[in-house]
């Protein structure tokens, strides 16, 4: 695994859009009605509830990369770079899932929840995309947001030590480029500044596409 090519900012800015207009208010709270349902399932189990969600945050930028590639084929238009920043984001969070799988050793239930989420979400997404791609940016973004206060919550538990701080998975180190010594604790800060950058990207996408 060679390291990013596009890193991640080097400091944390925990911002909130402010939803404006209906799309935007829809994007929000259907985002705050997913949480209800992570929240209480997996409660404080961070890095399960990392394996989970990780594996359908990776399928939007799959799905908004290969969709923006059929539309520039169609209109013989540049795509602005959008292509390539979007399958990145999906590679991106592929690897926080490749990371978390070997902290929390997810169990045979949770495998199937992971199946059976991912075809939900990614039929269900496809078609969000094609209706409504704008909206679908900016329900990305509010998903980004949550992902940063849980991580946020993540380091918590672990300064706390509520959840042990165990050594970096050897695939983290590779990727975030970690000192062989590194930590779990190393290896969240690094997935938290991940999900700020996919947050700001995907309100910026949506805002250009509203010509803000």
């Amino acid at each position: 695994m060679q390291p990013r090519a596009h890193p991640a900012p080097t400091e944390l800015n925990v911002t909130h859009y402010k939803p404006s207009g209906f799309g935007d208010r829809f994007a929000y709270g259907a985002v705050k009605f997913l949480r209800l349902f992570a929240d209480a399932f997996f409660r404080g189990r961070y890095g399960h509830r990392a394996v989970v969600l990780e594996t359908v945050a990776a399928v939007p930028g799959m799905v908004g990369g290969m969709l923006t590639h059929l539309r520039s084929l169609r209109s013989f238009q540049d795509d602005r770079g959008w292509i390539h920043a979007l399958l990145e984001e999906a590679e991106n969070e592929r690897a926080h899932l490749m990371t978390f799988i070997q902290v929390a050793q997810p169990s045979r239930f949770e495998r199937f929840l992971i199946i059976l989420a991912q075809g939900i979400f990614f039929n269900g997404f496809f078609v969000f995309y094609i209706l409504w791609p704008r909206v679908a940016h900016r329900f990305m973004g509010y998903l980004e947001e949550e992902a940063v206060y849980s991580y946020t919550e993540y380091l918590a538990d672990i300064d706390a030590g509520r959840a042990e701080n165990v050594p970096a998975p050897q695939f983290a180190i590779d990727y975030w480029s970690l000192p062989a010594d590194a930590r779990l604790r190393d290896v969240v800060i690094k997935v938290r500044l991940d999900e700020a950058g996919h947050r700001d990207a995907n309100h910026s996408f949506s805002d250009q596409m509203a010509g803000r």
